[in-house]
């Protein structure tokens, strides 16, 4: 197991399908995963020499980062109602 989560290709594989499935189920949930994931993954590219469990937890901090970031950049401003006046099926 440590040696495919020392693999540049697999992280980069895991924030590839993250991506994809963010298209599947938007809501910039599984997007700060994806970044997250990338992020890793440019790490072990870049031969940093981290363990298991340090690629881990920059994993989770900066997937947690990218969340809060996209959320406050597409958040809705307060007050504000999301309306629609055309339907696209008519």
């Amino acid at each position: 197991m440590d040696a495919l989560a020392n693999t540049w290709w697999a992280w980069a594989a895991f924030a590839l399908v993250l991506a994809i499935l963010e298209v599947l189920a938007p809501g910039f949930v599984l997007l700060g995963f994806a970044i997250g994931a990338a992020l890793v993954s440019l790490l072990v590219w870049l031969n940093v020499g981290l363990s298991l469990i340090w690629l881990s937890l920059v994993f989770a901090v900066a997937s947690l980062v990218a969340w809060l970031v996209l959320r406050s950049v597409f958040q809705l401003k307060t007050g504000q109602v999301r309306t629609f006046d055309e339907d696209i099926n008519s």
